[in-house]
């Protein structure tokens, strides 16, 4: 029986939001073999630890090919900057405190040692049930039930041996500047967002640069719907969202990013005016077999 991409997905992808997460990226050393390391890896991954996700220069070293997997873009606009930060490996742990995402943390690290070197952890947390700091509400317009499905995972008629269910990611790290946010007159708050922070209401007549003007799915053609899990985060002297987004493919994404940089009418999106993109990067997130990852795609 032909199992359906849900059933062959990562969990994680379309789970919702933890209560606390953690948000990893590894480089691959130079002149490594990360053959072994990935096989530990798969062997000793729970899958409901989180979402692993493979970037191009993981997929290069291995002399393989995923079709539709590139670099994350780096890029101007007007007065806006988008950064890349593509590394090899990418994984999202997914917890309830943070004794356990540390202890996973250092369990992932022992399997990818001797080819894989921690780059970077940022832990992060859900506020305020699923805001982002400024207050406004996360991930209104994401789709659901099916469209989700559809919207999130490698369909198998899209996908070869190992890539149904399977499913792409953006990850981008934002930090907000939320003492100049704040100082915004209460309307120019609502405007920069695009809706009212009280009810959640679009706002009808926002000004083009708002970010849901900028970003609405389904004002493109063909609409880019995707699966937003974007997470907030904070250290002692910078805050912000990492911004997480599932993808049947990477095109949906940099279509909105692009718009939002003004790149196809000269209008950036106004979370440029108290926020920037520091991090930049694409992954695929293999299906799933056997209780464990399919990397068949990449020849393991």
């Amino acid at each position: 029986m032909t199992m359906k991409p849900a059933e062959r997905a990562q969990p994680a992808i379309l789970a919702p939001l933890p209560p606390l997460g953690r948000s990893l990226t590894f480089r691959l050393l130079p002149d490594a073999d990360p053959r072994p390391a990935l096989l530990r890896l798969r062997g000793g991954f729970s899958l409901d630890w989180g979402v692993i996700g493979i970037g191009e220069p993981l997929v290069r070293a291995l002399d393989r090919a995923v079709t539709g997997l590139r670099t994350f873009p780096a890029f101007s606009g007007p007065a806006c900057m988008v950064v890349s930060t593509q590394e090899a490996l990418w994984l999202f742990l997914r917890g309830q405190e943070r004794g356990a995402l540390f202890d996973l943390t250092e369990r992932v690290e022992s399997w990818l040692d001797g080819a894989f070197l921690l780059e970077d952890a940022l832990d992060t947390f859900l506020y305020a049930g699923g805001r982002d700091l400024t207050g406004y509400e996360d991930g209104t317009e994401n789709p659901k039930g099916e469209a989700a499905v559809k919207a999130a995972l490698v369909a198998m008629v899209q996908g070869g041996e190992g890539m149904a269910g399977s499913s792409f990611v953006a990850v981008q790290r934002w930090v907000h500047d939320l003492r100049r946010f704040r100082a915004f007159p209460p309307g120019r708050r609502d405007a920069t967002i695009g809706r009212r922070i009280d009810t959640n209401d679009e706002i009808a007549d926002a000004p083009p640069s708002a970010h849901v003007k900028r970003s609405a799915q389904e004002s493109y053609e063909p609409p880019a719907f995707m699966v937003r899990r974007s997470i907030p985060w904070a250290t002692a002297h910078e805050q912000g969202l990492e911004f997480i987004a599932y993808g049947a493919s990477l095109d949906a994404f940099e279509r909105v990013l692009r718009r939002m940089a003004g790149l196809d009418d000269k209008i950036a999106d106004a979370l440029f005016s108290f926020s920037r993109p520091a991090t930049g990067g694409y992954y695929w997130c293999p299906p799933v077999a056997n209780g464990r990852l399919d990397l068949r795609t990449l020849g393991l």
